[in-house]
Parts: C-alpha cells; sequence; structure tokens
C-alpha cells in the first residue's frame, strides 16, 4: 500500500511506523548525499525544535498560572471538640451507653497516639435557629430550645414520648453546638482552610427526624450540614456516607426526594429483626422521583461482618456509583458501633479497616470530607476506630489488613441485592452483566492467610515518598534513529516536571545504584545476562546486527549499564519501602522491563525490572515468601512477567492492556484474558485486555473497581509494584487512548490502600513527553498524600468494548477469587433498553455535555456558585486544548503477521474465529467495520476523507486496505516501516480503512492567510527542485515545496519561516507542524476546496 498523504514533515503520531523516520537509500553514493544535506537540515530542524520548545515552556508557564482549583492551597486535618459536649448525659440512667466518656475516650485516643498535635483544633460555634431549620420544625426546635428549663420529671416524660431517647437541662445547647462544629468544619473545609476533618461531637444525629427526635438523637448533625453546604456554599451534590451499624433513616427520610443528595448507608438489618426495624431500610428503598437511586442501603443480614465485608461494599457498590456521582462534598456518620467488640453492633471491623474505608473517601471531592460522630458504644472500640480514621485523614499510610480477605457469601448476597436494586439508575453498576457465576469454595491453591509482615516502625502520621532518579540512564539511546519513541529525553523530562511542580524537594531521595549481575539471575538466564553485558564492547555494526536479531530492541555501549542502573534503583526503592524509610516510592528509570523474558530482550526492554524488584523484595524479606503484586497499566501487556510468575502463587499479575482480539503488540494469544496462569499460579494472573474502543478513566475506574481492587484485596498482597507505562495516556502516539493525569491519580490513590501503603511506581513505557510528565507527577503527588483531582465531569459510562472485556474477565477468574462474585439476574438486564454505545471519545475537558448514560435520570442541579462567564472561558481553553490530543488508531481490523515476542515462546497462531466485544464470533474472512474495529460512532462531526495513493474521486473505490501485503508490528506497535494512512469520511463504508481523528481545531489557525488572486495550481513543482512527486502548499505564504519522502524541502521551510500549517496536494489534508498532527477546521475549507476544484474540476460539499 503506498502513501498517498505522508505528512510532510516530523511528528506523525502512528501506531504502526516510527513518527519521524524517512526510508533508507539502497544507493550508497546517495545515501552519502542526502546524509550530507540532511546534517544541514537537521541543524536547521535543532533550531526550530529549540526555539519552539522556549515557546511551549512560555506557554506552560502560563497555563500554571491558571489556579483553577483552590484545594492545592488546602491543607490541615480539623478536630472540632468542646468539653461542653460531655454536659448531655442521662440522669435517671447513669450507665446509659451513650455516655460522655465517649467523647472523652476519643480525645484521650488521639492524644495517646500523638495525633491530635498534628491536628488543627477547631472551636465549635452554636448553630443558629435559621440553620436548625433547614432540616427541622420550627415547632421541634421551639419544643426542644423549652427543655432547658424542665425539671428532671417532665424531661424524663418528654423522652419517653420517643424511641430511645434521653434529654438534659444542657441538651439543647450541647445539640446545637455539635451542628455548629460540623458546620465549622464544612465551612473551613469549602473555604480550603482545611483539607478535612472529625467532629468529636455528641449526641449522635442520624436518627433524628424533621419533628422528632429518635434513637439518641435530637438535630441531624450531618443532614443539617448537607443543606447547610447547599445553601452557605452553593455545593450542588453531596455524599452522606453511614457506616454506622443502624441505619440512618432520619437522613434518608430528609433526601429521599433530593436528587441533590447521595445517601449510602450500610448497616445491620437481618431481615428487619434489628432496630430500627422498618422495611424501608432494606435495599429496595431508593428514594423517590427525581431523586429515584440516590437513597442507598445495603442491609447486613449476618453478624460478625469482617473487614474484607466493608471493603467489598466500597469497591463494588459505593466507589463507582460515587465516581459517577461525582461529590462536590462528603459528609461521613461516623458511628464505630460495627466495630470489633461493640455489645450492640456485634460485628467484627478493625481499626485499620475504618482507615481503609476513610482512605477510600479521600479520593472523591478533590479530598473535601468531613466526619461527623455517630454511634460506637464499646469505648476503647470507638476510640481506636475515631482514631484510625483521623490517622488517615492526616494522610498516613494504610494500614495492613488480617485475614479472612475475601468477602462472606451473606455480604456477597446482600452487595448483590442492593446492587440489583440500583442497577437501572447507574451506569457504573450495569458494568455488571449478571449471569450464573462460580459458587462455593475458591479453586485456587491455598495460599499463605498471611505473608510474614516487613519490618517497619510504628506507623507514622504522615507518609514519606521516595524517588529515585539518576541521568546516568539517558545515556542509552538509539544511535541510528535519533526520533525512536523511547528516547533518553522521557526520563528528564519527568524528573523536570516532578521539579516544576516542587514534589523532588517534597520526597526522599534514594540513591541509584548498578544491579549485580546475581540480582539480575533470579529472573534472567545467564546466557542473556553475558549477551547483554557484551555489548558494552561491541563495535556500533555488532550493536545493530545484535538488536535486528530481537523484537524491537536497540542498543549501544551504555545500554548495559543503564539497564543495571535501572534494575538497581527499584532495588534500592524496595529496600527503603520494606524496611520502613520511607512509605512509597517512584522509580523514574530507563529502559523499560516489561517485555524482557527470561532469555533475552524484547520490545524496547532488556531486563524485566518490575520482576527483579519483586524477587528482590522476596529474597530481602523474611519468613513466608512475601506476597507481591505487580499491577502493569502499560498499554502493552508486559508479556515478560508474565511469563515470569505465571505458575507462582506469590506473585499476583495483572495487566490492563489494549488486546484489539491479539493484533496488537505483543500480539499473542498469551495476553487474552482466558489466560489466568498455570499449576499453583492458577488464578494469579490477570489479563484485562482491552479489544476495540478507545479506553480512557471512566473504563480504566470500572475495571478498577469491578476486577483489580476485589482480587487485589482479596490477595493481601505485602508490596504493590506498579509497571507504569503511560502509553494509554491521553495524546500518546502508540496507545491511542485516553487515560488523563487525573485517572492515574485515582488508579494510585486505589493501589495505596493495600499492603500497608507500600507502593513502588516504576516507569516502564509512554511516548508523548507531555502525556508521560504529567501523569507521573499526578501519580507522586498522589503518593505524597495529595487527593487525586476531580475528573472530567459528567464521567462517561463505560464503553461497551470495556464492559465486554470486564465480564470476560469476571467469568474467567470467579472461580478464584470470592470477591468477583456479585451476581445480578439476568432479567434484570435484559428488562433494561439497550445502552448507547459510547463511541470515540469526544477530548473535550470539563463542562462538556454528555447525555450518555443519563437519558433517563435527572439533570444535576446546577452548581450556583462559580462566575458563569469565568467558568465558560475555562471551558473553551480547556476544550481548545483538550483537543491537542495526538492519538492514533491502530489499523485493529487489518490482519497482522505474527510477530514472535523476542526471544519469548513460539507465538501462537490466532485462531481464524475472533470474539468481537458484543460477544459475536467473527471469522477472519469477515470484513470489520469501523464500527466494530473503532468503536462506533465519532463524535467529531465531520472527518477528512484520504485515499491510500492518490485522492478519491467521487466514485471511485480506495486503493488501499485490499490485497496488501500486512505489515511486521514492532514493539508497542511501532516499526520503522512505511504505512499509508487512511481517514474515512462521515459515512459508513465496506472498505476496510485506517482511521485517524483530526484535530477540529488547533491554536495554530490563525497562520492561515487569504488565497492569492491567482488561487491554488496542484500540479505546480516544487520551487527548490522541482519535484511533482509528492507537493504541499504553505497555507500562509502559499509556496509550494516537497514532502519529507522527496526531499524534505516542506520541512525545510516549515522550520525556517515557521509557518505552521500546509496542505497536501496529493489528498488535500491539511498538516500542522507545532501540534504534529492533521487539522480540520471551517477556517481551511476555503483552501481545500479552491485545490480540489483545481485537481477534479468541482467544488466540495459546503461546510456544514
Amino acid at each position: 500500500m503506498q502513501s498517498g498523504s505522508d505528512p510532510p514533515g516530523p511528528g506523525l503520531k502512528s501506531v504502526r511506523r516510527s513518527p519521524r523516520l524517512s526510508p533508507q537509500c539502497s544507493s550508497s553514493g546517495k545515501g552519502k548525499e542526502e546524509k550530507k544535506g540532511g546534517s544541514s537540515l537537521q541543524e536547521v530542524k535543532r533550531r526550530g525544535r529549540m526555539e519552539r520548545s522556549g515557546e511551549e515552556e512560555e506557554l506552560n508557564d502560563r497555563l500554571q498560572t491558571l489556579d483553577l482549583s483552590c484545594r492545592s492551597a488546602a491543607s490541615g486535618t480539623g478536630v472540632a471538640y468542646s468539653e461542653l459536649f460531655t454536659h448531655h448525659k442521662n440522669l435517671w440512667e447513669p450507665s446509659h451507653p451513650e455516655s460522655p466518656d465517649r467523647v472523652k475516650s476519643i480525645m484521650e485516643e488521639l492524644k495517646r497516639q500523638e495525633l491530635l498535635s498534628h491536628c488543627i483544633t477547631v472551636q465549635p460555634r452554636e448553630a443558629t435557629e435559621e440553620e436548625l431549620l433547614l432540616t427541622h420544625t420550627k415547632q421541634y426546635v421551639d419544643l426542644m430550645k423549652s427543655t432547658q428549663t424542665m425539671t428532671e420529671d417532665e424531661l424524663h416524660n418528654l423522652s419517653d414520648k420517643y424511641d430511645s431517647v434521653y434529654l438534659h437541662p444542657e441538651t439543647f445547647q450541647v445539640c446545637v453546638s455539635a451542628v455548629g462544629s460540623v458546620l465549622q468544619l464544612v465551612d473551613q473545609v469549602m473555604n480550603s482552610e482545611l483539607r478535612n476533618g472529625f467532629a468529636v461531637i455528641r449526641p449522635p444525629g442520624h436518627h433524628a427526624q424533621s419533628d422528632q427526635a429518635n434513637g439518641f438523637s435530637i438535630f441531624n448533625n450531618v443532614a443539617i450540614a448537607a443543606r447547610y453546604a447547599r445553601t452557605r456554599h452553593s455545593v450542588s451534590r453531596v455524599l452522606i456516607v453511614d457506616w454506622d451499624v443502624h441505619h440512618g433513616q432520619g437522613i434518608q427520610y430528609l433526601f429521599q426526594d433530593d436528587p441533590s443528595v447521595l445517601y449510602f448507608s450500610v448497616h445491620r438489618y437481618e431481615g428487619g429483626a434489628f432496630w430500627p426495624n422498618l422495611p424501608e431500610s432494606d435495599s429496595h428503598s431508593v428514594g423517590g422521583g427525581r431523586a429515584e437511586g440516590r437513597n442507598i442501603n445495603l442491609p447486613w443480614n449476618k453478624t460478625g461482618m469482617t473487614d474484607a465485608d466493608y471493603i467489598a461494599a466500597f469497591q463494588q457498590l459505593l466507589l463507582p456509583v460515587a465516581h459517577e456521582f461525582q461529590p462536590q462534598l462528603v459528609l461521613v456518620s461516623a458511628g464505630f458501633d460495627a466495630a470489633l467488640g461493640d455489645q450492640k453492633g456485634e460485628m467484627c471491623v478493625t481499626p485499620q479497616c475504618f482507615h481503609v474505608l476513610t482512605h477510600m473517601l479521600m479520593s472523591l471531592a478533590e479530598g473535601r470530607l468531613v466526619l461527623a460522630l455517630e454511634g460506637g458504644y464499646n469505648l476503647q472500640a470507638t476510640a481506636e476506630g475515631a482514631a484510625a480514621c483521623v490517622r488517615a485523614l492526616l494522610g498516613g499510610a494504610c494500614p495492613l489488613l488480617t485475614p479472612p480477605t475475601a468477602p462472606s457469601d451473606s455480604a456477597l448476597q446482600s452487595i448483590s441485592q442492593t446492587v440489583s436494586a440500583l442497577y437501572p439508575f447507574w451506569a457504573s453498576l450495569q458494568t455488571l452483566e449478571g449471569g450464573p457465576l462460580s459458587e462455593g469454595r475458591v479453586i485456587r491453591a491455598t495460599i499463605h492467610e498471611q505473608s510474614k509482615k516487613p519490618s517497619s516502625p510504628t506507623p507514622s502520621v504522615t507518609t514519606t515518598t521516595g524517588l529515585v532518579y539518576d541521568e546516568r540512564m539517558m545515556e542509552h539511546m538509539n544511535m541510528w534513529d535519533r526520533h525512536h519513541p523511547e528516547q533518553p529525553q522521557r526520563i528528564s523530562k519527568i524528573f523536570s516536571k516532578h521539579q516544576q511542580l516542587g514534589l523532588v524537594k517534597r520526597c526522599q531521595r534514594i540513591p541509584a545504584r548498578l544491579a549485580t549481575e546475581e540480582e539480575l539471575a533470579r529472573c534472567h538466564s545467564v546466557q542473556h545476562i553475558e549477551q547483554m553485558k557484551a555489548t558494552a564492547g561491541m563495535k556500533p555494526r555488532d550493536l545493530n546486527k545484535l538488536g535486528n536479531e530481537f523484537n524491537s530492541i536497540f542498543l549501544n555501549n551504555q545500554s548495559f549499564t543503564s539497564a543495571l542502573l535501572a534494575a538497581g534503583s527499584c532495588f534500592n526503592a524496595v529496600e527503603s519501602i520494606l524496611t520502613g524509610q520511607v512509605s512509597n516510592g517512584v522509580a523514574i528509570v530507563r529502559p523499560p522491563g516489561h517485555h524482557a523474558e527470561r532469555d533475552s530482550p524484547c520490545g524496547f526492554c532488556l531486563f524485566n525490572t518490575a520482576a527483579l524488584a519483586a524477587r528482590h523484595a522476596q529474597k530481602i524479606s523474611q519468613g513466608a515468601p512475601l506476597r507481591v503484586l505487580i499491577l502493569d497499566w502499560d498499554v502493552h501487556h508486559g508479556n515478560g512477567t508474565q511469563h515470569m510468575f505465571e505458575d507462582d502463587d506469590s506473585v499476583l499479575y495483572i495487566s490492563l492492556h489494549r488486546y484489539d482480539n491479539g493484533t496488537f503488540f505483543p500480539s499473542s494469544v498469551d495476553a487474552a484474558p482466558d489466560r489466568v496462569g498455570v499449576s499453583k499460579g492458577a488464578g494469579f494472573n490477570v489479563n484485562v485486555a482491552w479489544s476495540g474502543g478507545r479506553m480512557g478513566d471512566s473504563d480504566y475506574l470500572a475495571a478498577f473497581h469491578r476486577v483489580i481492587m476485589p482480587i487485589a484485596s482479596e490477595f493481601n498482597p505485602g508490596l504493590v509494584l506498579v509497571s507504569a507505562g503511560f502509553d494509554a495516556a491521553r495524546g500518546d502516539p502508540l496507545g491511542g487512548y485516553h487515560v488523563t493525569p487525573e485517572g492515574y491519580a485515582h488508579l494510585t490513590h486505589m493501589l495505596m490502600s493495600l499492603a500497608g501503603g507500600r507502593v513502588l511506581v516504576i516507569l516502564e513505557g509512554g511516548y508523548n513527553l507531555t502525556s508521560i510528565s504529567d501523569s507521573m507527577a499526578m501519580c507522586t503527588s498522589v503518593l505524597l498524600g495529595d487527593p487525586p483531582p476531580s475528573l472530567v465531569t459528567p464521567v462517561p459510562p463505560p464503553h461497551h468494548c470495556a464492559v465486554a472485556t470486564i465480564n470476560q474477565v469476571i467469568r474467567h477468574h470467579a472461580p478464584y477469587w470470592r470477591s468477583l462474585r456479585i451476581q445480578i439476574p439476568e432479567s434484570l438486564r435484559a428488562s433494561l433498553p439497550s445502552p448507547k454505545h459510547r463511541g470515540k471519545r469526544s477530548s473535550k475537558g470539563k463542562g462538556r455535555k454528555s447525555d450518555q448514560g443519563n437519558a433517563d435520570r435527572p439533570p444535576l442541579p446546577p452548581t450556583g456558585r462559580e462566575d458563569s462567564t469565568t467558568e465558560n472561558l475555562l471551558d473553551q481553553l480547556t476544550q481548545g486544548l483538550a483537543v491537542l490530543d495526538i492519538s492514533h488508531n491502530s489499523a485493529i481490523h487489518s490482519p497482522v503477521t505474527s510477530t514472535p515476542v523476542g526471544g519469548a515462546r513460539p507465538k501462537v497462531r490466532l485462531s481464524p474465529e475472533k470474539v468481537t466485544c458484543e460477544g459475536e464470533v467473527k471469522t477472519e474472512s469477515d470484513e470489520v467495520t469501523p464500527e466494530q474495529s473503532q468503536s462506533g460512532e465519532s463524535t467529531q462531526p465531520q472527518a477528512v476523507a484520504m485515499a491510500a495513493s492518490e485522492s478519491v474521486v467521487p466514485g471511485e473505490e480506495s486503493a488501499g486496505g485490499k490485497g496488501v501485503e500486512p505489515e511486521s508490528e514492532g514493539a508497542c506497535g511501532w516499526s520503522k516501516s512505511q504505512m499509508s494512512l487512511e481517514l474515512t469520511c462521515g459515512g459508513q463504508t465496506d472498505t476496510p480503512l485506517y482511521v485517524v481523528d483530526p484535530l477540529p481545531w488547533c491554536p495554530h489557525l490563525d497562520a492561515v492567510k487569504p488565497l492569492p488572486s491567482s488561487g491554488i495550481d496542484v500540479f505546480q513543482l516544487c520551487q527548490d527542485c522541482g519535484s511533482d512527486a509528492e507537493n504541499w502548499t504553505c497555507l500562509t505564504c502559499y509556496q509550494v515545496f516537497c514532502g519529507r519522502y522527496v526531499n524534505e524541502h516542506m520541512v525545510t521551510h516549515g522550520v525556517v519561516s515557521e509557518h505552521p500549517l500546509v496542505l497536501s496536494f496529493c489528498d488535500l489534508s491539511a498538516w500542522c507542524y507545532r501540534c504534529e498532527s492533521y487539522v480540520h477546521n471551517q477556517i481551511l475549507f476555503e483552501a481545500k476546496n479552491a485545490a480540489h476544484f483545481a485537481k477534479f474540476g468541482e467544488e466540495i460539499a459546503p461546510w456544514s
């Protein structure tokens, strides 16, 4: 297939060839001549890039001054408490469980654990009558106010009119101060004076109703705070989480018709036998009217529920819905009567679990989180639970959890019932397709219930993040292709971004070191080590020859040392984490590692850094083998890592990667979801293999909620290693996916709940320097304790192909992991209308409108408080910048030759049948339409039509696509081979096409000048060399020059003149040098129309 429209200069981010490679010359004499001339050209390019870099840095600096969120300034954890709260007591029953000692014991425990000194004391104030009336009636407020002058008998008589209530002459003052304490915290959190807070108050509040006291509760503290946040701070979405063991029916009654409040309660129910003995405490009560689906009851029907049950509830139910709801404030009715040892609750929740639950909630609302004490009647258990929450709020590392780590059958049944009740209202719950799953005992090999805990000092209040980086790793480079995507600048750019954001100063530097050959031998053969070692003394010719023997490998004399530094740096980081010198860490290292096999390098990788780090961690740990989770979110499957651990139950390997039915690198069925591990490692290899679609934040979050975190929590690792490739990031030239830096922040935050917070993020792939720098910096920020930023709202529903993949993984792994067994009746899903499949995503940022998944849902109330003019300007800016996503889809509909994974086991040929994301079986002979291969209809209003060799005259068939020999694909979808680029117009076609999204806007369109009076002559020759082979016209000065596959004269013109936009005479496409992408915008229509008329004698259809 010949290219009819190769971009005229550097920067085409194609998934099947080098972005900037020119073909090699066959004639040695001609080669020398071009090389010499090329030297001058390369110098011009270099100067042009330096100038452009300066401009980009200036623009970046300007963007840094845009304070799009004030949350960066928020710091500190507030604790609201007053001795006044001990004055409310039962005069006729001094031993009443709701006693003043409850708050006293909490404050003493905070002091004992040395937490209080790290908190900011918040003085309570009395709530005003107006504030009480936000949820209570005037008659009821006046009645409670009158209790201040009542006698003991009168108080006793009035108390008896309510269910489980006592009153005291000082009760009213105590209660209004308790309410005021929560409001104080809300004010300071919303004003960014505090990051979060805990109100150590009493009496409880969540049972109080608008006109009556109930269940020890007088005024509904949290409900008033929610209404207050709406009226005072214009908050439009509030999440209330109630983990008190009793159902907070008072909150439910107040908000069951209010769509601005999402209420989640997990409570003991036992079929209504447990207090408050209400049928509306069951899962079928989901809210009414416009708030239908906004009330979530998770009723436990047995006692003795454990940490694993509560964590499963949060992971599989609360967090998916909360991320879809996108609250602006989170309030917690923090009762501790579900704590282990509480005589009323009879549950088994540990303080460590309360810490983890709090940590999970800190990912929401940019960390705006306020906890208010509710119940809890075992003084020690309540105090320890509250202290654990405060430690979490302060940023302390999550503690290790104790067995059992799998949820009980009763918990899974309750979660399944609640998910089913809420299923019609939340797209995030509809990720689960239902149908029969495995039941009974898990069939994986038995693993040690708990690995030996790595030695560490007493948990610190704050976390310390280690950072390892050594610029010597930049010495590994490709001597034959300086535009190779795995370039040395990858790590320097990331480190520079960390410096720019002040992250390096906040981290503890870990020194780099060289790995020893003995350490490498834990994962690699001696032959492989010796072969790589020999490269240090090889001549360039021999290095080139050796590199070509493997799949996508380049070598120089410094490659071996760089790879040793990458591995040794990770060893030092692992040692620092396991010995408690740091809480977690980030390793900015190269070359990558996860493709490297035991016996050979592969896919830019020489030694398998993450695998070696796992073995090193196990080597230095004492006792039972340390359980290690390797989470690989690089867009390519880590074939090497899987092969090294597929029969090992001490290492859980989970990979999220682009698969495309086996056609995406490394192009092996080993990356399929049904590859679950072998022998005792069965169940410990998890492949979330995406096929079809262009996945983004919502898809990755769904996979984490439904598969990754449930399995990882049940596995209960002692260390988490992240193979952190950022080539699934928005704008990456090889991955073609849309994960944002904010998305990576949320994934990192979830992983920090595991392994006592011992997480090491190790750089793998990622080839857009801006994307990898922003994304890895965001991960480091979260490791340092910063709350994850909000995701783009509204969060789109997961792609239907992602849903298919997730359910495929669940079906394969449910026999091994009990936590995956959420049962949804098949009839329930069948009763829902067919979902509107999300097609290719728009690249718009915040403020974009999306009706997907919400067609039958009432719109969320407007936020109200942002200045509309400012918001519109920010929306325009964000949308303009967001479309600078330069990401191309691979041609997954085109057959790809099988390229053996370098040095790995032989490639297994794909079956002639393949499963599409809808679950249909297609044969290879079937043509795959763009809808099937590229996830449905485009959100862009127009696209550009390009032919494979020449422009397609209306009525003629494209010359590309059929009868063409497929190309062999290199690592990560990158190859030196030339590949044509085809774009399809809006209509459907039966011809398989390569598809790339042009930018609908770029910031350089103002460089386009009006047409000259002579118009455009598409037959004009290159002004420098007279070539007519592949010419372009500059859209600023309208001079004509040849493209890069001739003599690169348009490249030179673009660099020297700094004119960014050019138009192809071959296919009438427009290319922007600055954006390094095709552009299709109305501003270009006049020039395209003139060229089309000159070439074909007719005008193109008017712009619409």
